[in-house]
């Protein structure tokens, strides 16, 4: 219980970084597969899926919530250590992904999924540095229709190893809209203000509904595509995680790099390391 709603954090905290990927980090703690099979089994094996499920959304909820409010002063303060932990975290969960393809050779099928995933993270991460034109979130149909529609992309990407559901956001110019709109409901809720509460609900329903629409979906697809192509799925995603690591210092602010600043983010990049390689036992 305690080791999944961890997980979920981790999960959780990614999904907030452009560049870092939820999917990704579900592929390094080592729950990925059953997190698919869960939500495609949910009614089926319903006690046993919820069992799973309800600690990884509450430490994804947890982080969004909570956690936002720490990562947007580590990274104004230490960008390139904060940076580093996240790469660590995500090139931890390559060891288990290798043994996934271990024995089963080097194909030219094999490759080119690796090659063509590699090339959609870090193509997304070059073009994605400037966020679009601003969202306009004024309650209204076509607002709240638009908000499920990116909840829907946003969430789909979220579940997808290696696409960064907030990189989505930022070229869709959602990204600091939700962001800001998330920190003022939660102040909202803790004053009790009524009015900016039911404002909140506007942009956070709306978004929250595609987000579970987006989720089924997607966790579909994905089984089939495991079921049908597991070894060029694995290979797929190695390409994802080793793009991972390319995307962040694309999109990331790195700050002034110094020798201290260097061996400080050694330091977080082999803690981030560890923490994976320990979550995905």
């Amino acid at each position: 219980m305690i080791k999944n709603l961890l997980k979920g954090m981790v999960i959780g905290i990614a999904n907030i970084i452009p560049g870092v990927s939820g999917g990704t980090m579900a592929v390094s703690m080592g729950i990925y597969d059953k997190l698919i099979h869960c939500l495609n089994h949910l009614f089926k094996e319903f006690k046993e899926s919820m069992r799973f499920l309800i600690p990884i959304f509450l430490g994804v909820g947890i982080a969004l919530v909570g956690l936002s409010f720490i990562i947007e002063p580590a990274f104004a303060n230490f960008p390139l250590q904060t940076n580093c932990l996240f790469i660590g975290l995500i090139v931890g969960g390559l060891p288990a992904v290798l043994q996934k393809v271990k024995g089963k050779g080097v194909r030219v099928s094999y490759v080119i999924p690796c090659i063509l995933f590699f090339a959609l993270v870090a193509g997304l991460a070059a073009v994605g540095e400037k966020e679009g034109t601003a969202a306009d979130l004024s309650f209204n149909v076509w607002s709240v229709i638009r908000l499920f529609v990116v909840g829907i992309i946003a969430s789909a990407t979220m579940v997808i190893p290696g696409v960064s559901g907030s990189m989505m956001l930022l070229l869709l110019g959602y990204y600091n809209p939700i962001v800001a709109a998330i920190k003022s409901f939660v102040t909202a809720l803790a004053a009790f203000d009524i009015q900016g509460i039911l404002a909140g609900c506007g942009v956070l329903v709306p978004m929250g509904l595609g987000i579970v629409v987006g989720i089924f979906a997607i966790a579909k697809i994905i089984e089939i595509i495991f079921e049908k192509f597991p070894i060029q799925a694995f290979w797929a995603i190695i390409g994802l995680i080793v793009a991972s690591p390319v995307a962040i210092f694309l999109l990331g602010d790195m700050g002034t790099i110094t020798v201290i600043g260097i061996l400080t983010s050694i330091v977080t990049f082999a803690l981030g390391f560890m923490v994976a390689m320990k979550l995905g036992d």
